[in-house]
C-alpha cells in the first residue's frame, strides 16, 4: 500500500481578479455612434449630395422664383430616403467586388460592419418610406418616378449591366438623372420639356464623370472583371469617348436657354463652364495621346470638375429666374 500524506498539497495562491476588470479575451462591442455611422455609410452620402444638386435648382426653375418651403423639405426628405435606398441595396448587391476594390473596401459590408441581411432590410425600408413620404407629402408622381428610378438603378444597372457591358454607366446612369424630373413634378404635378433638357445633360456628363474615375482605378475594375470603358479600351479611345459626351452634354446645357427662355445668367454659365469643361477633356486627350496612363493621365483632374460643373450650372439655373 502507498502511504498517504494527510497533510494538504501545497497550492499558490494568486490574486482573485478585481470583478471590474475584464477578461483579457473580452472585446468591447461596437458603440452605438459606429453602428450609426456604418449605416449611414451603405446609403453613400457622396452620392446623394450629388442627386440633391440636381434636385432643388430645378425646383427653383419650375416655380419660376422661390418654391415653397414645405414642399422642397419634403422633395428634400423623400429624396435622401430614395437614394440611400438604392445605394443601400447597391451595396448588398456588390459587397464581394466592393471587398476586393481599393476605393470599396472600406465600406461597411466589406469590413463586416453591418450583416448583409440587416443592410437589405434597411435599404428595403428605406424604399417604402421614401415613395410613402413622396406620395403622401409631395404628390404621387414625384413619388412613382423616384420609384422607378430605384427599380431602375438596383435591377438594370446593378443587376444586369454592370458586370456585363461596356456600356453599363451609359444607360445604367439614366437612375442619377431621375431627381431632374422629380425636381419639376414636386411644383408643378407634371412634366415638360425643361426637366427632359436637364435630364440629357445628367445623362451626357455621366460617362465622362464616372469613367474618368474608372481611368483612375482601372486596376481594380479589371481585377473584379467589371467591364468599365477603361478597362477593355486604350486610354486614346477613352478619352476620346469622355470628349465625344462632353461636347454633346455642352451642347445640350445650352439648349436649357431657348426651351425655358431663361435670362442672361444660366447660358453665360453654361458656356463658361463648358469652355473649361472641354479644355479639361480635351487635355486628358492630348496626355494619352503621349502614352501616359494610369495616374500619369491625371483623370481626377476632370473628375473633380465634373463635379463642381454640374453644381455650378445647376446653381445658374436655380439663380436665373430669381434675376429674369
Amino acid at each position: 500500500m502507498t502511504a498517504v500524506d494527510p497533510r494538504p498539497a501545497a497550492t499558490t495562491s494568486y490574486p482573485a481578479p478585481r470583478p471590474t476588470e475584464p477578461a483579457p479575451h473580452e472585446v468591447a462591442g461596437p458603440s452605438v455612434r459606429d453602428v450609426i455611422k456604418a449605416y449611414v455609410g451603405l446609403t453613400k452620402p457622396r452620392i446623394i449630395e450629388l442627386l440633391l444638386v440636381t434636385t432643388i435648382p430645378v425646383m427653383f426653375l419650375a416655380a419660376g422664383g422661390v418654391p415653397g418651403l414645405g414642399v422642397v423639405a419634403a422633395t428634400l426628405v423623400g429624396g435622401i430616403l430614395a437614394s440611400g435606398s438604392a445605394n443601400t441595396i447597391n451595396c448588398v448587391l456588390d459587397r464581394d467586388i466592393d471587398e476586393q476594390m481599393r476605393r470599396t473596401r472600406r465600406r461597411p459590408l466589406p469590413r463586416h460592419a453591418v450583416s448583409p441581411r440587416s443592410a437589405m432590410v434597411f435599404g428595403i425600408a428605406l424604399g417604402v418610406l421614401a415613395t410613402l413620404e413622396l406620395g403622401f407629402f409631395v404628390n404621387w408622381l414625384s413619388s412613382v418616378l423616384a420609384l422607378v428610378a430605384n427599380l431602375f438603378y438596383v435591377f438594370v444597372y446593378t443587376m444586369v449591366l454592370k458586370r456585363r457591358t461596356v456600356q453599363n454607366i451609359v444607360w445604367g446612369g439614366i437612375a442619377g438623372c431621375f431627381p431632374t424630373l422629380i425636381g419639376w413634378t414636386a411644383v408643378t404635378n407634371d412634366l415638360a420639356w425643361t426637366p427632359l433638357v436637364l435630364f440629357g445633360v445628367v445623362f451626357l456628363w455621366t460617362p465622362p464623370h464616372t469613367w474618368a474615375l474608372a481611368m483612375r482605378y482601372r486596376e481594380d475594375y479589371a481585377s473584379v472583371d467589371v467591364p468599365m470603358l477603361p478597362v477593355v479600351a486604350t486610354p486614346v479611345a477613352t478619352a476620346r469617348q469622355i470628349l465625344v459626351y462632353s461636347i454633346l452634354m455642352v451642347i445640350t446645357s445650352l439648349a436649357l436657354w431657348p426651351v425655358a427662355d431663361t435670362g442672361f445668367v444660366y447660358p453665360l454659365a453654361a458656356v463658361v463652364l463648358g469652355v473649361v469643361f472641354l479644355r479639361e477633356a480635351f487635355a486628358l486627350l492630348a496626355r494619352a495621346h503621349t502614352g501616359a496612363d494610369g495616374a500619369a493621365l491625371r483623370p481626377m483632374r476632370l473628375f473633380h470638375f465634373s463635379n463642381i460643373y454640374l453644381a455650378l450650372l445647376f446653381i445658374a439655373a436655380a439663380i436665373d429666374p430669381l434675376l429674369h
